[in-house]
């Protein structure tokens, strides 16, 4: 089973981007779905996640009101639609998922699945 996230690429700032989280050879019923990011020089951060299983979604200050995380329509997909876009959300971001988050740390260990992540760069 494999995670990877895509979608990434150059925007500018003020635009928007929609990136997905996949996971190969199984769905994400039961499990949670944690993004991150780390900014060159920077640590990684917490982004946003969802619980498969209703949906409901958690997101770190930064980026609420302007990112959102939805599951597909098929059981092995999430998204995170990321609008208005600013130069410090340059980063490299990444998704996770584990069937007992509790919190989304940011320590790949403490996941049943790490994906590989997509380089997301916003020019001002």
């Amino acid at each position: 089973v494999q995670l990877q996230a895509s979608g990434g690429g150059l925007v500018q700032a003020g635009g928007s981007l929609r990136l997905a989280c996949a996971a190969s050879g199984r769905t994400f019923s039961g499990y949670t779905i944690c993004w991150f990011r780390q900014a060159p020089g920077k640590e990684r951060e917490f982004v946003g996640r969802i619980k498969w299983s209703g949906g409901s979604t958690y997101y770190a200050d930064s980026v609420k009101g302007r990112f959102t995380i939805s599951r597909g329509n098929t059981k092995n997909t999430v998204f995170l639609q990321m609008n208005s876009l600013k130069p410090e959300d340059t980063a490299v971001y990444y998704c996770a998922a584990d069937r007992n988050v509790i919190a989304c740390t940011t320590d790949p260990l403490a996941y049943d699945f790490w994906g590989q992540g997509t380089l997301v760069t916003v020019s001002s």
